[in-house]
């Protein structure tokens, strides 16, 4: 067997080793740069171990920190509501999918799959959010466009159902006495968790990480900006203050943390996903793995 040869084996440590750096390097690189200097940046470029070491980014978020720790607790509430209310609208449209005696399982699932393959376009997307679901400049203007609902997470829900789920249990269950809400809530959800936990994980990355629909659906009331958006102010005002360079006002261009901030905003904005991943990694890579689209 191919997979007893040492040497075989060998290359594979070697070959994930390098993976692994690769996939290192840039986080690396990220948390450097924002410790370098803005001069340093500036004259020498990036560096995995920094000439000088600076908190000259970090102390400026520091002091802008209300308005940071703000848009974490809302970037917090948005995604928390949005992966609560996409799990349970995930798992109520899969589990009947799952169902082979489902009368127009093939309607309902044409429909599913239908929305996979065209959209009515930016354009008439936003004037039914804004004019007929009045969303605009609210919180759920921050969940619902776009993100909600995910066509590929249904078919990997019940896929993971159909493929690892016996009709016998639920039929069990049914003998029982049990409901169809009964089994579902009793029987396949508690069987669901390593998928629930996939999917849980990629809404939350995508909650966390979207920006979009701040800036299409919220014009006024910019309290309910994320992270995301807010990092986005941050660096609109840095550029404003490197526009005055240009003009000749009297402003040391060294001085003013436009590279560093924008490494010092990333890592910020990417550290929860790093301490959330590892308590998810099990459940996501068994969810992947059992609930990925058979041929």
């Amino acid at each position: 067997m191919i997979t007893k040869n040492k040497a075989f084996i060998v290359v594979q440590y070697i070959f994930v080793a390098f993976l692994v750096i690769c996939c290192i390097i840039p986080f690396w690189l990220l948390i450097a740069s924002s410790f370098t200097p803005e001069s340093v940046l500036l004259e020498s470029g990036y560096s995995l171990i920094p000439k000088k070491i600076t908190f000259q980014t970090y102390e400026y978020l520091w002091a802008v920190s209300a308005g940071v720790g703000r848009a974490y607790l809302m970037s917090i509430i948005i995604a928390g509501i949005g992966v609560t209310s996409s799990l349970i609208m995930t798992t109520f449209y899969a589990y009947p999918l799952s169902r082979k005696d489902l009368p127009g399982r093939n309607a309902i699932s044409f429909f599913l799959f239908f929305t996979m393959l065209f959209n009515g376009g930016l354009v008439p997307t936003y004037m039914v959010y804004t004019r007929l679901l009045h969303i605009k400049d609210t919180l759920w203007a921050m969940i619902v466009p776009g993100m909600l609902m995910n066509a590929f997470h249904v078919i990997m829900m019940r896929t993971y159902i159909t493929s690892n789920i016996s009709d016998e249990i639920i039929e069990a269950g049914r003998i029982d006495g049990a409901s169809e809400m009964t089994c579902l809530l009793r029987i396949v959800i508690p069987l669901c968790k390593p998928i629930m936990g996939t999917l849980a994980l990629m809404t939350f990355i995508a909650y966390w990480n979207n920006w979009t629909n701040g800036v299409y659906y919220i014009q006024k009331r910019t309290d309910l900006f994320g992270i995301q958006n807010y990092m986005k102010v941050v660096l609109d005002s840095i550029t404003v203050l490197q526009q005055q360079v240009a003009k000749g006002i009297n402003v040391d261009a060294s001085q003013i943390p436009s590279v560093g901030i924008r490494m010092a905003l990333a890592v910020v904005g990417v550290l929860p996903v790093l301490v959330v991943y590892p308590f998810f990694q099990k459940s996501f890579v068994k969810g992947v793995t059992l609930g990925s689209v058979k041929g």
